[in-house]
């Protein structure tokens, strides 16, 4: 198989299951790597389960879930409990580069295949490990699920209205966040096994993961030691910075400077020198009069007028859109955010694309094509194929 992208000489085993660690393999097959997905006989990932909605036939339905998380792999299954499951992992893993897993701590070592094991093996194999809170400390052992890290973590006590409402993200941020640190870290120690010959143990976790997106709301407890609380849809540190209602609908825009709040106060009938809203503090602490001042004066104007006549200010601003706005939109498919993919129960379906585009490159990630997200046990032939032909045993 001769696929382009910079991983194009990098195989993957990809023994992870759900989100974190099939959406870092997804990332590193769209920069061009073989990833191959080792799956459970009978059921596979457990995210194939994961609907409605499922699509295809209804005697065996296909989860859209599955379908986001699982694009240029191929699938192979094997039994890790049984010897010959065991043998094929071994020969896998002696003809790969990156190994990643994302079972419980513990898990791998007791079906035989430690660190130590899997680097007997390969001593060049890199090998992620996704946990939910870490592999040691004192909960170390803890199985990790996306919406009990995003609390654990603290994120939702910083997103939604109310301190008496915690709110999770709408998507698995814990989950995805994991993946991209994950695939950030394999690729780093890709680069540094050129200079060393030896592979890593990269490891990282969903609560690390969700520590690391803190910004300056971390800093904010660890150095002024405030506690921060939900700001619904406006900055806590900039003003205004936020959603705000016009004649027909909502708005959102951004003042990260002084400039552009001038701007938009004199283009809009305020004063920007007023008391309390001359400065960007000054606004932070009076967010509530700020907020009533630019809804007045967007009450009598629609959206579709408002939106240019902030740009023409030089005023940063945007709408909200729905899903079915974002995908159909020029701008979108214009950076290959969407990608097209022959599958072979659904036909050609379109599913989300690589984010990663190199150079003038059309396709994403540099790939001369996208594979579809396999089915079960798609590839069993034709990967023990090519182990019979790179390590006869």
């Amino acid at each position: 198989m001769s696929v382009a992208g910079p991983l194009a000489d990098i195989v993957v085993i990809d023994l992870t299951r759900a989100l974190a660690g099939p959406h870092c393999g997804m990332m590193l097959g769209d920069l061009g790597a073989r990833v191959i997905k080792v799956e459970a006989p009978g059921g596979g990932d457990e995210s194939r389960g994961w609907g409605p909605p499922f699509v295809g036939p209804e005697d065996s339905p296909i989860s859209t879930y599955y379908l986001s998380c699982n694009r240029n792999k191929e699938s192979v299954t094997a039994d890790f409990k049984s010897p010959e499951g065991k043998r094929f992992l071994e020969r896998l893993v002696t003809q790969a580069d990156v190994l990643l897993e994302n079972f419980r701590p513990g898990v791998l070592d007791r079906l035989g295949f430690s660190v130590e094991r899997l680097h007997e093996l390969n001593p060049r194999l890199v090998i992620l490990s996704i946990s939910g809170f870490g592999h040691d400390g004192p909960q170390g052992g803890r199985p990790g699920y996306d919406q009990i890290a995003q609390g654990e973590s603290g994120i939702m006590s910083l997103t939604g209205t109310s301190v008496d409402e915690p709110m999770r993200v709408g998507v698995p941020i814990a989950d995805l966040l994991a993946g991209i640190y994950g695939a950030y870290g394999v690729v780093s120690a890709l680069h540094e096994r050129h200079r060393t010959g030896v592979g890593r143990h990269v490891r990282t976790s969903l609560l690390a993961s969700m520590v690391g997106v803190h910004a300056f709301q971390g800093t904010r407890y660890t150095v002024a030691h405030e506690i921060p609380t939900p700001q619904g849809n406006h900055h806590p540190s900039i003003s205004p910075y936020g959603l705000f209602r016009c004649q027909d609908g909502i708005v959102q825009l951004t003042c990260g400077s002084e400039g552009i709040w001038q701007r938009l106060a004199t283009g809009i009938g305020i004063d920007p020198l007023a008391p309390g809203f001359a400065t960007n503090r000054e606004r932070v602490e009076n967010r509530p009069a700020v907020t009533a001042a630019l809804e007045a004066a967007f009450a009598d104007i629609p959206l579709a007028d408002l939106l240019p006549r902030l740009d023409a200010l030089g005023v940063p601003a945007g709408e909200v859109r729905t899903l079915d706005r974002v995908y159909d939109w020029d701008q979108t498919r214009s950076q290959g955010l969407v990608v097209e993919v022959d599958h072979p129960v659904l036909g050609t379906i379109e599913i989300p694309g690589p984010v990663i585009r190199l150079d003038d490159n059309a396709h994403a990630g540099s790939r001369t094509s996208n594979l579809h997200p396999p089915m079960l046990g798609e590839h069993d032939q034709s990967v023990r194929d090519w182990l019979d032909e790179v390590a006869p045993q």
